[in-house]
């Protein structure tokens, strides 16, 4: 008799809570990336970001004595191959943000919220209701605002972005799944590991030694990758992937807030207006899925 899979049950308030942490996070990887890409290769700069993330759980495992994080328990063939697709997704990425600008390229990745619900109803059965798929409507008009699309288009960035996309939403319902049978920080570790090896076969050829200033972006790199790659584990792990996607939009806030920090660029009232859109959607699915988690 085949054994049954286990029951997940959800967390819905916590899954959101470390979704929110998780994006954040995301945004100061790119960050870091963006400024790295001015001397370095994308397929360097994906390296150091796993080789650095995985430092931490080296030292969890061997010197606190977490040896249970390297161990597998079900599906280690799905763990792996989400690793390898996640360094796809990663070098795909950063050249997507290298071709294009900061927001036009956070807004079109915005795209993964779009096709996560759609896989979501087709691989993992989730239901997703009115209020769900409003919320993501209602956040994308925010990112349109956002960007203030002019109608010229640069069809390579355009498609770059797109299936950078396709693949975090990829990755999203695979870490949604692997969270029922797998440990965040399991997940996490293999991401790191796989991604380490499979970008260092080309260092040899691409590799630009790093300056004293590239240091600290380096490791800035590294370590908000790990810190996005476990949170991100938790949010799958205790909420349908449709409500966790929907924080993806906070990105372009984030993404706005370092642009005037570090560049001096002054939000324009469009921008205000379609972060006020993105921040009432992402408010109506926090209070929406508090109420449910209640009455259950």
């Amino acid at each position: 008799m085949p054994a049954k899979e286990p029951e997940n049950r959800d967390n819905v308030v916590l899954g959101m809570a470390t979704g929110l942490g998780a994006f954040f996070m995301f945004s100061l990887m790119v960050l870091f990336a963006k400024l790295l890409s001015e001397n370095h290769t994308v397929i360097e700069i994906a390296f150091y970001r796993n080789l650095i993330g995985t430092l931490p759980f080296l030292f969890v495992i061997f010197a606190l004595g977490r040896r249970d994080i390297m161990k597998l328990h079900t599906k280690p063939f799905l763990v792996v191959s989400r690793a390898a697709i996640g360094a796809a997704s990663l070098m795909i990425t950063f050249y997507a943000y290298s071709l294009m600008p900061f927001a036009e390229t956070t807004a079109l990745l915005f795209a993964s919220s779009l096709f996560v619900p759609v896989l979501a109803v087709l691989i993992l059965r989730e239901s997703v209701g009115p209020y769900r798929w409003s919320a993501i409507a209602f956040g994308f008009v925010g990112v349109i605002v956002m960007v203030r699309p002019s109608g010229d288009v640069f069809v390579l960035g355009v498609v770059v972005a797109l299936a950078a996309a396709l693949l975090h939403a990829i990755l999203q319902i695979i870490l949604r799944y692997l969270g029922q049978f797998e440990k965040p920080e399991t997940i996490s570790f293999y991401f790191f590991v796989v991604g380490t090896l499979i970008t260092a076969v080309a260092m040899p050829f691409v590799s630009v030694k790093p300056t004293a200033n590239e240091f600290p972006l380096l490791i800035g790199v590294g370590l908000s990758g790990a810190a996005a790659q476990w949170m991100l584990s938790i949010a799958y792990k205790n909420a349908p992937a449709a409500v966790v996607s929907v924080f993806n939009y906070t990105s372009i806030v984030w993404a706005t807030l370092f642009g005037f920090m570090i560049w001096n660029e002054w939000p324009m009232p469009t921008v205000i207006a379609g972060a006020a859109i993105v921040i009432a959607s992402n408010l109506l699915i926090i209070w929406r899925e508090s109420r449910l988690a209640k009455s259950s």
